[in-house]
């Protein structure tokens, strides 16, 4: 490209010239990690100099640097308007720390006791990420000590890592596996463990990787097998069918998974890049199904649900009816750490509380408060960014709501696709919101406009998630299929016993309370002390009874 060869040659200028900065200044970093992207800059006296010397040695090289400096500073600031899907190497990636905000913190030894299980497998493994209960608590902790044959009864001989990470409830652990060539990486891990696989390898790779990358949502999942003692599950997912669904959310299977925390134990840079552009596609869409203020617990919820919107088990008692509330609320400080940085990129929303100023504020259980900008222009601007087959399920709704002529709707689509065609080509051309992205958010009550982003994400999942279940019948084999049937729907009735419960004890204290302030009420002040007696016990009672329920 010619923007690089002109950087080339600015260099190579400005190699010739002595370099009066102190190396200490340059590309120095702060020690506080309280910004994810701050960096400290040399001085402008020391800029002006190079910049000086720089224009003497040859007066052609002023104008390259006003150039390469300005292609450098839009490929960094502009990366999600002009991103390059081809990028091989993490050093292609937009800034040096792009993208650090995925990687989650987990302890030390249960981290490298996880990335043991990669190595256990002889066929190459590009990308791969821990996710689920048995990776990030959905609980408190019970401070139970389960005993060996509970253990084992779970994991055959897991190391005391993973016996501590899951604190006295074991539990699989489910890992996804991203590769470069489905069909060559089945026929390395069928020679290696063929039982891993149901009955549908015994008719080969060919078969394994069609039914694969054919039905459902493009991953095969081998549940319930035994590797390094831990008993996983693992699903493996060609590359480009990862990258193509967290860029343009063509099912939103593998794309809400990520949404939520998850542990990456092997990066790619290509779905490194990728899945930032979810990330910021998952917290545009919660935007537009929130008011203009509201917390961060209502955010991760919002951001967590999505991926449940139009997942089959919900409407059925395969799994928890609590789960994203499970999720977010056991998880707060690790979806801080995903999305705080990327709400500071975008312009239309902030944190408004000042507690978000406080140092070390990420590690805090605290809910936050923020707001955002319902300018209109802003809003359709946020349409207007979102993945590509989504925004057109989005548009093709508002088609038939405003009641747009084909013709006119199919020349409409194809700009905007000439557009993505643009930027994803290596042109240049920021994605404003056009006349109908404003019309979207001005004509249609904020409230409609969350209906309709709700019916499309319910639409993009349904099938796909339905599908995907389904063709587990097929590559888990029937027994281990019921087993894991069974198991969620335990974990459904858990869930709603538990909230029953919650409910139940919520009331009888409230009633408790009622049944108090009447009897202060009607006292006598001489017999105010007995009745405020009787309401505190009556109080501890519903209490005690609480605790042991």
């Amino acid at each position: 490209m010619r923007s690089i060869a002109d950087a080339r040659r600015v260099l190579n200028v400005a190699s010739s010239v002595p370099r009066t900065c102190p190396s200490s200044v340059r590309g120095s970093r702060p020690a506080s990690s309280s910004s994810f992207h701050a960096r400290v800059r040399p001085s402008r006296a020391c800029v002006g100099r190079r910049l000086l010397q720089v224009r003497f040695a040859s007066s052609s090289a002023k104008d390259e640097i006003s150039s390469s400096q300005s292609t450098a500073s839009s490929s960094s600031e502009d990366w999600e308007e002009n991103p390059n899907f081809n990028i091989e190497k993490f050093s292609e990636l937009p800034h040096t720390n792009f993208g650090v905000n995925q990687h989650m913190i987990i302890n030390d030894e249960f981290k490298e006791a996880l990335r043991q299980v990669l190595w256990q497998f002889r066929a190459p493994i590009r990308y791969a990420f821990a996710y689920g209960s048995g990776v990030f608590p959905q609980s408190s902790p019970s401070g139970r000590v389960p005993t060996e044959a509970e253990i084992k009864a779970v994991h055959p001989k897991a190391p005391h890592s993973v016996q501590r990470a899951q604190d006295g409830s074991p539990k699989m652990i489910d890992f996804i596996f991203g590769v470069t060539f489905t069909q060559h990486w089945h026929s390395l891990n069928l020679a290696q463990h063929r039982d891993h696989y149901s009955a549908l390898g015994s008719l080969g790779s060919g078969a394994v990787s069609y039914v694969q990358d054919s039905w459902g949502a493009g991953v095969y999942f081998n549940p319930y097998v035994v590797v390094n003692g831990i008993l996983v599950k693992y699903g493996v997912v060609n590359l480009d069918t990862l990258c193509t669904d967290l860029s343009e959310w063509q099912t939103l299977y593998l794309a809400g998974r990520l949404h939520k925390p998850v542990k990456i134990l092997r990066d790619n840079a290509r779905v490194r890049l990728t899945n930032q552009i979810n990330l910021l596609s998952a917290l545009r869409t919660a935007l537009l199904l929130l008011p203009s203020s509201f917390t961060e617990l209502e955010l991760y919820s919002t951001i967590a649900a999505i991926s449940y919107l139009g997942d089959p088990r919900m409407s059925l008692p395969t799994e928890n009816p609590q789960k994203v509330t499970n999720i977010v609320t056991h998880n707060m400080a690790n979806f801080r750490r995903l999305y705080a940085p990327l709400i500071e990129t975008l312009p239309n929303v902030q944190f408004v509380d000042a507690r978000s100023s406080q140092r070390d504020w990420l590690d805090t259980d605290a809910d936050l408060q923020l707001a955002q900008d319902m300018d209109p222009v802003r809003r359709g601007n946020m349409v207007r960014r979102l993945p590509k087959a989504f925004r057109e399920r989005l548009y093709f709704q508002y088609q038939k709501k405003f009641a747009i002529p084909r013709g006119e709707f199919n020349r409409m689509m194809e700009q905007t696709r000439d557009e993505d065609d643009a930027a994803t080509g290596g042109g240049f051309r920021r994605q404003q919101a056009t006349a109908f992205e404003k019309r979207i958010v001005q004509d249609d009550d904020p409230v409609a406009l969350r209906t309709h982003v709700r019916h499309v994400i319910k639409e993009t999942i349904n099938w796909p998630s339905t599908s995907q279940s389904l063709k587990g019948v097929l590559t888990s084999g029937v027994g281990r299929s019921m087993r894991y049937m069974g198991e969620k729907m335990d974990k459904y009735r858990q869930g709603k016993n538990k909230a029953s419960t919650g409910a139940a004890s919520a009331a009888t204290a409230a009633e408790v309370s009622e049944t108090a302030k009447n009897s202060v009420a009607t006292d006598s002040p001489a017999d105010s002390p007995t009745a405020e007696a009787e309401a505190s016990s009556h109080t501890k009672d519903a209490q005690a009874r609480e605790k042991q329920v």
